[in-house]
């Protein structure tokens, strides 16, 4: 079926190329020429996203935020993938076994090609780990891999180190695991497992991503990327089930301003925003509300103090900080869509946790909280007279900018001067990676519906993820323990108490519980809302 597709394709473009040679000498054919461009137009289907951030890289192993994987789902395909319900599912993998002692994973890779043509093999996946975790490579997310065998060592450069990772042959690849891991499958849709072209990396180094030389094996391929304007794909032809993609371009607008991408929506130059300026929700719920898509979303907003500054190495003065957030008025007159307040760094209905770790202080009263605020503070030496003062960062977004400015007062009630300083998210995360801030906005999506994967951004093996610089011996051996515990309510009693002790320390101040805010025109069909909030172009449609 995908033959005869791509052979019809074919058949129209070569009578299109051959109606030009005679437009200028046959009006006839001239007309026609028009008839068929304009079916061939109507035909294509184009998606038009807004997506609120500009990519950072379009190579895997340099990805981390929820604006960039948007585009990764959409060019590579994992071992699993997400379905339409954004549920792991087969991806380049078609089928698995696992060993008894949960440790041994044997996949068989799906008969499917690059976008060039050549075939997939189990040793992609295999280079593309190696690549990950090689220590010069200097990839932020390597530490998400270190479940497996050997994977830790690989990427601390440890002589000898060597990853339990091999391939049988071309289709089958057998993984070792360092202890059971019931979120192992779930990683693999994860973009740090995804296989690399080792032909063309070979070929171009750094430069293989860039839009003349990249190649991939999921639905979409990369045509232009345009900074801080848009990103262009289309559809694969070699992607194994490109006679089921409906929808034949995909591009994503770059809009940190959120108002300005509502009003691309409104005038139908966009079919999907993805997310809304919170300040005009009763708007959008009166004028909006068959393209209005708020639902459950498992992330975590927090400011990070960067704990090796000397101001805030003194845990009374961040638990102070934390303590003056009124976190109920943020998300009831700030956001007013549907966000909880936060006391925990784990978000509520995280699979096997059960109920999370919070602040000790959680149910005091606001007064009584901006009280000890201020004892905290005295304690810590800061007074009328000694004011504390530091620099409050966030990307730009007219939510992050609200929310910042409303914290911001309510430091003031305590003394606290906090200046704002704005700047685009490429730029923010980048700065909060090498720890170039004192206090700054960040947010945490799951990579997989696992405690862990909140909590390992306190361990201090995770590198530049861990954004405050926290370092803790008895939460480092807590999250190791828990790694390698395979009774599962040990290991959520081992990761309850490594969280105790991150909502004492208080590195990481949690605000609010996300939900994810967005508009889908009634046009796109097969959107279906879902708490990782994954909605992969392929299965998607566009009405006609």
């Amino acid at each position: 079926m995908s033959e005869n597709t791509k052979t019809a394709k074919g058949l129209v473009n070569g009578l299109l190329k051959s109606s030009r040679a005679f437009v200028l000498g046959t009006a006839l054919i001239a007309g026609s020429m028009t008839m068929l461009s304009s079916t061939h137009a109507q035909a294509e289907k184009i998606l038009r996203i807004g997506n609120d951030g500009e990519p950072q890289s379009m190579d895997p192993h340099f990805i981390s935020t929820v604006q960039t994987s948007r585009i990764s789902d959409d060019m590579s395909l994992g071992l699993l993938t997400y379905g339409p319900d954004g549920q792991p599912i087969p991806g380049a993998a078609e089928s698995w076994t696992v060993s008894d002692d949960g440790l041994t994973y044997t996949f068989k890779i799906r008969d499917h090609n690059w976008s060039d043509g050549t075939p997939v093999t189990a040793q992609d996946f295999i280079a593309g780990w190696e690549r990950l975790l090689d220590p010069e490579l200097g990839a932020e997310y390597a530490s998400i891999l270190y479940i497996i065998d050997g994977a830790e060592a690989v990427n601390t450069g440890k002589e000898g180190a060597k990853l339990a990772a091999k391939a049988v042959d071309d289709h089958t690849l057998e993984v070792k695991l360092a202890a059971p891991a019931s979120y192992f499958l779930a990683q693999l849709t994860h973009q740090t497992a995804f296989a690399i072209p080792r032909h063309v990396v070979e070929k171009y180094g750094k430069d293989w991503v860039k839009p003349e030389n990249i190649v991939v094996n999921g639905p979409y391929k990369l045509v232009e990327w345009l900074p801080n304007v848009h990103t262009k794909l289309v559809k694969n032809e070699e992607f194994y089930d490109a006679a089921n993609v409906p929808i034949d371009e995909v591009i994503y607008y770059t809009y940190e301003d959120r108002t300005a991408m509502q009003n691309r929506f409104r005038a139908d130059e966009l079919d999907v925003a993805r997310d809304i300026a919170s300040e005009q929700i009763s708007w959008l719920r009166d004028n909006l509300s068959d393209s209005l898509r708020i639902a459950p979303y498992a992330g975590i907003y927090y400011y990070a103090i960067r704990t090796d500054k000397q101001k805030f190495d003194d845990v009374r003065v961040r638990k102070a900080l934390s303590l003056a957030i009124n976190r109920e008025a943020i998300t009831d007159a700030v956001l007013k869509t549907g966000e909880l307040p936060a006391y925990s760094f784990v978000p509520p209905n995280t699979d096997k946790y059960g109920e999370m770790s919070y602040v000790s202080w959680k149910d005091l009263s606001y007064g009584e909280k901006l009280d000890e605020a201020k004892k905290l503070l005295m304690e810590a030496g800061y007074s009328p007279d000694n004011p504390l003062k530091f620099t409050l960062r966030y990307n730009t977004s007219e939510n992050h900018k609200r929310i910042a400015i409303a914290i911001q007062n309510m430091w003031k009630q305590i003394g606290v001067e906090a200046d704002l300083f704005n700047t685009e998210g490429k730029i923010h995360y980048a700065d909060l990676k090498v720890g170039d801030f004192e206090v700054a906005r960040a947010g945490w999506i799951a990579d997989f519906n696992d405690a862990q994967n909140f909590l390992f951004l306190g361990e201090s093996r995770t590198g530049p993820l861990n954004y405050a610089g926290f370092e803790n011996p008895r939460y480092d051996e807590l999250m190791l323990a828990a790694e390698q515990e395979q009774d599962i309510n040990e290991r959520s009693d081992l990761m309850h108490k490594a969280e105790a002790i991150m909502m004492e320390a208080q590195p990481y101040i949690p605000i609010y519980y996300y939900v994810s805010k967005q508009l889908v025109s009634p046009k796109i069909k097969g959107w279906i809302d879902n708490t990782p909030d994954r909605h992969l172009t392929r299965w998607l449609d566009i009405a006609e």
